[in-house]
């Protein structure tokens, strides 16, 4: 494994730029009045529910201009619970924070983009919009989840290859900060998730090849309580993207977990 560069111990986060800026790719018109919908339906729900473990607490319409704060704050001090919209406030202030050559091998999903797919009624709509994001063409896509009130980091890898390579076959990381909560709970609907982005995209791989795409669940640092879990993924995604081999593949990837475990680790100690 080539030699890496040492990373910053705090990734700055613009907390000034608007909640509402655009995403990458815009959905095709037919599907924007329903992400709209679907969306005012998350956040309503999010405000008349109480949250236990883990969970998604929505800010208060009222107190949102009061949770920004003035100029740069890192992930490190983020602490509370994040709901769908701070947590792409914040992720999309970590992107434009990254260089232009980080950022190119990589895209990445909407957070509601998962939770949505496994809505019957939203599923063709988030797949459409997920072939705006030619996933096949990108040596990395980001997939935050939020799902059962708590979030973890899926990855995929290498998808545009061949499930046959010798050097880049396709793979998948699950990252979790909560290892009690079994992570593999999700491995059948993203099975199927994937199955179906495959499918829509009109590629030749069989149902039995796809399933055959190694699902990873590298041990991570643990969250030390219950409001923590979606700054765990915003750790994840920034070390990630800084550190991602130029070829990630089977046979490098244990090295590179142990490499990325000791920085996470040293990392979230300077938090």
């Amino acid at each position: 494994m080539g030699k890496r560069k040492p990373i910053d111990g705090s990734i700055t986060i613009d907390l000034d730029s608007p909640a509402s800026e655009d995403f990458e790719n815009q959905p095709p018109k037919q599907c924007a009045r329903r992400r709209r919908i679907a969306r005012k339906q998350d956040e309503e729900t999010e405000c008349s529910t109480v949250i236990s473990s883990c969970s998604v607490e929505t800010i208060p319409c009222d107190q949102k201009s009061k949770k920004r704060s003035k100029g740069r704050n890192d992930v490190s001090g983020t602490k509370k619970k994040l709901d769908t919209r701070a947590f792409d406030i914040h992720f999309k202030n970590m992107w434009r924070n990254f260089s232009e050559d980080k950022r190119t091998p990589f895209t990445y999903f909407d957070s509601l983009w998962f939770s949505a797919y496994m809505s019957s009624s939203s599923k063709e709509c988030m797949l459409t919009w997920i072939k705006e994001k030619h996933i096949f063409s990108k040596r990395y896509v980001l997939v935050p989840i939020v799902y059962w009130r708590h979030w973890s980091l899926l990855i995929f890898c290498n998808l545009g290859q061949s499930l046959q390579s010798e050097n880049s076959p396709p793979c998948m990381l699950l990252l979790d900060s909560l290892q009690m909560a079994g992570p593999r709970r999700l491995e059948p609907a993203i099975r199927k998730f994937v199955f179906d982005i495959y499918k829509s995209e009109g590629r030749p791989e069989s149902r039995q090849s796809i399933s055959q795409i190694p699902l990873l669940v590298p041990k991570v640092p643990q969250q030390r309580n219950d409001e923590e879990c979606g700054n765990y993924v915003l750790y994840f995604i920034s070390l990630f993207v800084q550190q991602a081999p130029e070829n990630f593949s089977m046979k490098n990837y244990p090295s590179f977990v142990s490499f990325f475990l000791v920085l996470l680790c040293l990392f979230m100690k300077r938090g």
